[in-house]
Parts: C-alpha cells; sequence; structure tokens
C-alpha cells in the first residue's frame, strides 16, 4: 500500500535504537530507507502475544499504524516466532488483534474510532461534525477527525486520482490546530459500503 517498513525481531536477540541510529538507518541513500521502523518484542501484559513499537524515520516513536501491524502480524508468523493465526499485540494506544487469512492477507480489528477533539489531538471549541481548516491563500477545506491509535483529518473530494493531496496534504499535515500533527486522508464515497482513500504523511 505504499509503506515500507523494517521489523526487527528483539525476542530473541537483543538491540537498542536510539533517534539518530534509526535515522541513519531509515535513510535511503545511506542506510536501510524505510518509512517506519517496527520493532517485536515480549509483552508486558498478560494473555497478550506480543508487544509492537513503531519509529518514524526521523526517531520519534508513534502509537499506532495499520499497514505495520499487518507487516508485523506476517513478520512473527513467517519467522515462526508464533503458530497462531489470531494474535493479540500490545501497542502504545492499547491492544490491537491482526488475523491472518488462508490467502497470506491479514486483517486487523483497531477497536472503536475516538472523535472528540482532545482524543484527536485537535483544537475546537467543541465537538462537531464538521470542522472548517483554514489553507494558505485564504483557502478552506471541511474536515473531519478521528483517532485510530493515530490521528487522521479526513476530507471528502469528489475524485482521490485528482486530489490536491501534494499541496493541501502538507498544510494539514502541519496544521497549528494539530499540536500533535496528523495524517490527511482524502476520501472519495463510492456507495454505502465503499470508499477510496489517499493519505498524506509526512515520513521524514
Amino acid at each position: 500500500l505504499g509503506n515500507d517498513f523494517m521489523v526487527v525481531d528483539l525476542i530473541s536477540q537483543r538491540a537498542y535504537f536510539d533517534a539518530v541510529t534509526i535515522q541513519r538507518l531509515a535513510d535511503r541513500h545511506f542506510g536501510i530507507g524505510f518509512d517506519q521502523l517496527l520493532i517485536v518484542e515480549p509483552p508486558d501484559e498478560p494473555n497478550v502475544d506480543f508487544k509492537y513499537r513503531i519509529f518514524n524515520a526521523d526517531g520519534s516513536e508513534v502509537e499506532q499504524c495499520g499497514n505495520g501491524v499487518r507487516c508485523f502480524a506476517r513478520f512473527v508468523h513467517d519467522r515462526q516466532l508464533t503458530n497462531k493465526t489470531k494474535l493479540k499485540v500490545q501497542t502504545c494506544s492499547g491492544i490491537v488483534e491482526p488475523e491472518l487469512g488462508p490467502n497470506g492477507w491479514v486483517r486487523v480489528n483497531m477497536g472503536y474510532p475516538r472523535f472528540l477533539p482532545n482524543e484527536i489531538p485537535f483544537v475546537a471549541e467543541e465537538p462537531e461534525n464538521l470542522y472548517d481548516l483554514s489553507l494558505a491563500n485564504d483557502e478552506s477545506i471541511s474536515i473531519d477527525v478521528v483517532n485510530m491509535g493515530n490521528p487522521h483529518a479526513v476530507t471528502i473530494v469528489p475524485n482521490v486520482l485528482t486530489a490536491e493531496v501534494a499541496k493541501i496534504g502538507p498544510q494539514v499535515e502541519s496544521h497549528e490546530r494539530f499540536p500533535e500533527r496528523v495524517n490527511a486522508g482524502f476520501m472519495q464515497i463510492i456507495d454505502e459500503k465503499h470508499a477510496r482513500l489517499r493519505v498524506f504523511e509526512d515520513r521524514k
């Protein structure tokens, strides 16, 4: 889906990754090159299979990554760290439950979405269904906000292929109303059960 990860097993071996080391490894010219580092660790909680930690290429730790946890599940299974097809994985944002299907695909129960501004976090006087977000050159867009372990700002567009992702995405991602930054989603509604989504996130 466009993300690439470096995954490290810290159950059968030991290592320490500080921010400088992660930045060097993530460099696409002088390192391995990746969007995020995923670390497999023993769990801290009972009745949980693994602990899962996620670091951006700049060395900062984040709470969740939907694509990452799917790759995590394939990794621990393919590396024979488990023979289970249904897993319980501890993350900074809670327990997630990836499940491997017979075709090798992985689906994940990410838990319940959170919509309140303080849960994103997002600066707003009160909760609303939609928020107007001011952009450069006196432009604005209408967004909704949701947290599924990591924050997202979603705007509806007629066509995700022609949406101005490169222009609008960086402005939303670093907007002052998102004190911890945000992933900018551009959603095209197909019908009541289907949608197409493009997401801008800063991978530096």
